[in-house]
C-alpha cells in the first residue's frame, strides 16, 4: 500500500476534530459520576444520553478525523473536497449537544439534534461517497469502506426516525428501530471501520509482516452479512433470522480476532510501549464483551448485557482509539511542524512529542478505575462505583493533557 501525504488534509483541519472528540470525551467520564449503578439500566434516559454524547462527540469525532486523514490513503485518491470537512464539526458539536439535551431533559429537542447530526453525517458521506466514485477499481479495503458507509447512512436514516418516535412525533415500533439503529451504526459502520483500520494501523505501528489476512475477509463478509439479517428480521418480523444475524456477527468478531492474534505473533517491533499496552488492553476487554454478551443470550440478563456495553465502550472503544492518538497525532504534528526542516535544523523523533511518564500515569490511573467500575457491577456497590470513576477521570485528563501537549508541541 502507497502510504503517501500527497493527498493529505491540513493539520489544523484534522487537528479540530481531534479537539472536539477530547473535550467530548472529558465530559463523558466527567458525567459518570452522575450514574447510580442500582438504578440504571440500558433504557435510561442518563445512559441513553451519555451513550450518544460519548459515541458520536468522541468516537465518532475521532474516527472523522481520521477518516479524513486515512481515507485517500486506503483509496490512494485525493479527497471530493476536504473542505466540506470543516462544516462537519462544528454541526456534529452541535448536534451531539442536542441530543444529550433531549434524551436528558427536553425530548423535543430530539428531532433538532438528529436532524443536525444528519445533516453533518449526510456531507461526511457525501464527501466519502463522491472520493470512492474516484478509485478505479475497488479492493478490499475499499469495499470495507463503501460497505461500511452505506451501513452509516442507513442507521443515519432509522436514527432520524427514532428521533421523531423519541418526540412523540411517530408512533412506531422503538425496539425494532432501536435494534436495527445498533445494528447499522455500532455494529456495521463501527465494527467493519475498526476491522479495515486496524488492518492497515495495527501491523504498521508493530512491523507486522507476511501474515494470512483471509480471517480479515471472513469476519468482514460474515458481519456485513450478520448485520443485514438482524436489520431484515425487523423489517419483517422473521426473527430467526435476526439469532442467525447475532451467530453470523459473533463469528465475524471471533475470525477478526484471530486476526489480530497472527499479525501479533508477526510483529517486529518488540517494545511494550504506551500503545502496545492500549491494544493488548482493548482486545483483552473486547473478548470479554463478547463472552459477557453470550452469556446474556444464554441467561436472557439484562444486567450482563449493561455490563458488556460498558466494557466494550470504555474498555475497548477507549482504549484502541487512544492507543491510536499517540500514534497518529505525533506524526501528523511532526509532518506539519517539522518536515520542511529536515536537514536544515535538528527535529525531534517521534517519540520525543510523546510525554512517557505522563501516559504512563494516565494507562495506570484509567486502568485502576476500569477494574474497580467491574469489580462495583459485580457488588452492586455505587460507592465503590464512584471512586473508580475519580481513578477513570484523573487517567482520562492525563490521556487529554498529553492530545493537547502533542498537537501543541513546537519542540
Amino acid at each position: 500500500m502507497n502510504i503517501s501525504q500527497q493527498f493529505a488534509p491540513p493539520f489544523k483541519l484534522v487537528g479540530s476534530f481531534f479537539i472536539s472528540a477530547m473535550i467530548m470525551f472529558f465530559i463523558s467520564i466527567l458525567l459518570l459520576f452522575n450514574f447510580d449503578i442500582n438504578l440504571i439500566h440500558t433504557q435510561n434516559s442518563l445512559v441513553l444520553s451519555w451513550v450518544h454524547l460519548y459515541l458520536l462527540g468522541f468516537v465518532m469525532m475521532s474516527i472523522f478525523a481520521s477518516m479524513a486523514q486515512l481515507l485517500p490513503v486506503v483509496l490512494e485518491v485525493e479527497h471530493f473536497s476536504i473542505d466540506l470537512y470543516y462544516v462537519v464539526n462544528p454541526l456534529l458539536f452541535m448536534g451531539t449537544t442536542l441530543i444529550f439535551i433531549g434524551f436528558y431533559k427536553y425530548p423535543m429537542v430530539l428531532s433538532y439534534g438528529g436532524v443536525i447530526v444528519f445533516i453533518s453525517f449526510f456531507i461526511f458521506l457525501f464527501e466519502s461517497f463522491l472520493t470512492i466514485k474516484k478509485v478505479k477499481k475497488l479492493n478490499f479495503l475499499s469495499s470495507t469502506v463503501l460497505v461500511a458507509n452505506i451501513f452509516l447512512f442507513l442507521g443515519l436514516v432509522v436514527a432520524i426516525i427514532l428521533s421523531f418516535v423519541y418526540s412523540g412525533v411517530l408512533f412506531l415500533n422503538i425496539k425494532a428501530l432501536m435494534l436495527s439503529h445498533i445494528y447499522l451504526v455500532f455494529v456495521g459502520y463501527l465494527g467493519i471501520t475498526i476491522i479495515s483500520m486496524s488492518y492497515i494501523l495495527i501491523p504498521m505501528f508493530w512491523l507486522s509482516h507476511s501474515f494470512n489476512n483471509i480471517y480479515l475477509k471472513i469476519a468482514f463478509y460474515k458481519i456485513s452479512f450478520g448485520v443485514v439479517l438482524v436489520v431484515f428480521s425487523q423489517i419483517f418480523d422473521l426473527y430467526i433470522f435476526e439469532y442467525l444475524g447475532y451467530v453470523e456477527v459473533l463469528l465475524g468478531f471471533i475470525f477478526f480476532i484471530y486476526q489480530l492474534y497472527l499479525i501479533f505473533k508477526t510483529k517486529v517491533r518488540k517494545q511494550k510501549d504506551i500503545y502496545y499496552r492500549y491494544i493488548v488492553f482493548s482486545i483483552i476487554n473486547f473478548i470479554i464483551a463478547l463472552v459477557l454478551v453470550c452469556f446474556y443470550f444464554v441467561l436472557s440478563n439484562d444486567y450482563l448485557l449493561f455490563i458488556s456495553g460498558f466494557i466494550f465502550l470504555l474498555g475497548f472503544l477507549t482504549t484502541i482509539i487512544t492507543a491510536h492518538l499517540y500514534k497518529i497525532i505525533p506524526f501528523l504534528v511532526w509532518f506539519y511542524r517539522f518536515s520542511n526542516l529536515v536537514g536544515k535544523q535538528k527535529v525531534p523523533m517521534l517519540a520525543d512529542m510523546v510525554p512517557v511518564k505522563s501516559s504512563d500515569f494516565g494507562f495506570g490511573f484509567y486502568l485502576l478505575g476500569f477494574i474497580l467500575s467491574l469489580i462495583a457491577f459485580i457488588f452492586s456497590s455505587d460507592i465503590l462505583f464512584k471512586s473508580a470513576v475519580s481513578f477513570l477521570f484523573v487517567g482520562t485528563s492525563f490521556i487529554v493533557k498529553d492530545v493537547f501537549y502533542i498537537i501543541n508541541f513546537k519542540g
